[in-house]
């Protein structure tokens, strides 16, 4: 009996020493691939304090495609760091600023809006446990200490903060030898074709119910104002904008105009800088996909509107 015992105790360790040692290789191997990952980015941040932090959902992350960031901040002298990540809303936008004020600060926030991340737990709560998101981030005791936080008190699943602390995505990961680049990215010199049929595709998995939730758009407008009010208390500037979409994109989007008005009227709001650029660039030259900006719309975006708010020239609403 104790031999069996002793055996199965051999076995048991190696296991351990096995999936330690898987661990730590795909530990190190994402540094080596890490790129679009906000808390790689933060990890790996040249510098401890900006000027402008970014954050958002996918409509931000062509701000940091390619040289863009580095054209950007050439343009305006100032140091720019992209934490944008795909689909995330304000819930998770707000794990990511806290973590990066943790050792890190900025003069300003620019929050690119986008209203469908409001509207369900999928861009919020479950994003946390998103393996895609999860297999690319790094190690730290920090992060794990702060989602079990959020899974104790914002309802994230507890299972995420097991599968970061366990490193099950980042060992599983099939792409973990390919870098970490969105597939956006590919298509950034493109000029999208417009279709009705690709539109409304988009529409629908950015908005899968008929109507907004309204319970979920007021608990996810209160995380927002939450953020706000983080950024205000550490003395950050905030500018809010919504980037151009091509006008048959916004026409389709559900309950803009009310998600607007319920937006303007959050108190958080009123010491922030408010601009929607929605309609501001309706050329089809200037998009890779349905509703994101190439490079050449990207430039004209920066140029003719985004350029003047990070160097100071609009001034915030009173």
């Amino acid at each position: 009996m104790r031999s069996i015992l002793r055996t199965a105790l051999a076995f048991a360790a190696i296991g351990v020493v096995l999936y330690a040692a898987a661990y730590y290789a795909s530990e190190r191997l994402l540094y080596r691939t890490g790129d679009t990952n906000p808390f790689f980015k933060i990890e790996t941040a040249e510098f401890e304090a900006y000027d402008w932090v970014i954050l958002g959902a996918s409509h931000a992350m062509p701000l940091d495609f390619a040289d863009f960031n580095a054209h950007m901040e050439r343009e305006t002298g100032l140091k720019i760091h992209n934490l944008a990540s795909p689909g995330t809303g304000p819930l998770y936008n707000r794990f990511v600023f806290e973590h990066f004020l943790r050792d890190h600060r900025t003069a300003g926030l620019v929050y690119v809006l986008d209203s469908f991340a409001f509207t369900s737990p999928t861009w919020n709560e479950e994003r946390f446990a998103d393996a895609k998101l999860l297999a690319r981030a790094p190690f730290s005791l920090e992060i794990a200490w702060r989602m079990a936080r959020y899974s104790m008190e914002e309802g994230v699943d507890p299972r995420a903060v097991l599968d970061y602390l366990t490193g099950f995505s980042k060992i599983n990961n099939r792409d973990r030898f390919k870098s970490d680049i969105w597939e956006g990215e590919a298509q950034f010199e493109r000029v999208h074709r417009p279709s009705a049929a690709a539109t409304a595709k988009r529409i629908d998995y950015l908005f899968p119910q008929d109507a907004p939730d309204q319970a979920a758009l007021a608990r996810y407008l209160g995380e927002f104002a939450a953020l706000l009010d983080l950024a205000r208390r550490q003395g950050v500037e905030v500018a809010v904008i919504k980037m151009p979409v091509p006008p048959r994109f916004y026409e389709k989007l559900p309950g803009e105009a009310a998600f607007d008005r319920r937006l303007l009227a959050l108190p958080a709001m009123r010491q922030a800088l408010f601009r929607d650029f929605s309609l501001a660039m309706d050329e089809r030259e200037f998009y890779f996909d349905t509703d994101h900006l190439n490079r050449t719309g990207l430039t004209q975006f920066f140029d003719r509107y985004l350029k003047a708010i990070l160097v100071g020239s609009e001034t915030a609403v009173p």
